[in-house]
């Protein structure tokens, strides 16, 4: 039985844990070549042999989403073994919370170098493969609900991924003439091990998570992945996009249902 991205190939950047891996599980069992990415190759290791044990073929490749040399490398391993980048995912992400009086500029330019820069150079060196192949293809930025709002602590994260944002706008309108589709997935707060993190790190209350909610819950990976094999199947007229699987967030005007 034929699945959604048969004779696909995908490269899913920050893929050793959270939605990225998310994501290159759920291609992989779509039918695509998937390379997963990490800046540890132990990492990446570890995290394509947890996919290949029940799904399909997983390359692992290290590299730096902020070195171009190395990002172009695996551009070019990727297409040396699979013969093309059909679908690009720029999920790397960091987050360096704080207070901005108190915030070094060297953190500011860490989150945006690495979530916005970096998407920036894997968005370019995807794209330009894609036009050079003549074939089309999908570029899929991982962004943030907080891209679209202000919010105390997060101002290195949330300013990137408002780039992050328009950055998919432009380059939707730069390359349609080559059917290379860039959208972006937005997500709410989803059960991964960074917002885990955050919770443990400044202490805000998972009541209130949901309360602010109108689904009542957290997201799961699965259901980001979900909107990742949409956006990669190409087949749905949207360029420019910005998906957000937020249970609702952005559009409650209320801010609480109690």
């Amino acid at each position: 039985m034929s699945t959604t991205l048969d004779g696909q190939t995908a490269v899913v950047t920050g893929s050793s844990s959270g939605i990225g891996f998310g994501i290159a599980q759920e291609f992989t069992a779509q039918g695509a070549n998937v390379v997963v990415n990490s800046r540890s190759q132990t990492r990446a290791n570890d995290a394509a042999e947890e996919i290949t044990a029940e799904t399909g073929t997983v390359t692992p490749i290290e590299a730096d989403v902020t070195d171009v040399d190395a990002m172009q490398a695996l551009v070019d391993r990727t297409v040396s073994e699979f013969g093309s980048v059909d679908v690009w995912v720029n999920n790397a992400g960091i987050n360096i919370r704080g207070p901005v009086e108190e915030m070094s500029v060297d953190d500011w330019q860490r989150v945006i170098d690495v979530n916005l820069t970096g998407t920036f150079i894997g968005a370019k060196l995807a794209g330009t493969q894609m036009i050079a192949q003549d074939s089309g293809g999908s570029i899929i930025n991982i962004s943030s609900m907080m891209g679209e709002q202000g919010q105390t602590g997060r101002t290195p994260y949330n300013t990137s991924k408002g780039g992050v944002n328009n950055l998919t706008r432009c380059l939707a309108v730069e390359w349609a003439e080559h059917d290379v589709y860039v959208n972006a997935i937005a997500p709410g707060y989803i059960r991964t091990e960074m917002v885990d993190d955050a919770q443990d790190e400044i202490g805000f209350e998972e009541a209130d998570v949901i309360d602010r909610t109108p689904l009542g819950r957290f997201g799961t990976v699965e259901e980001v992945a979900n909107c990742a094999t949409f956006l990669a199947e190409a087949n749905h007229f949207m360029t420019g996009e910005i998906l957000h699987p937020d249970g609702g967030w952005l559009s409650f005007g209320w801010g609480s249902k109690s």
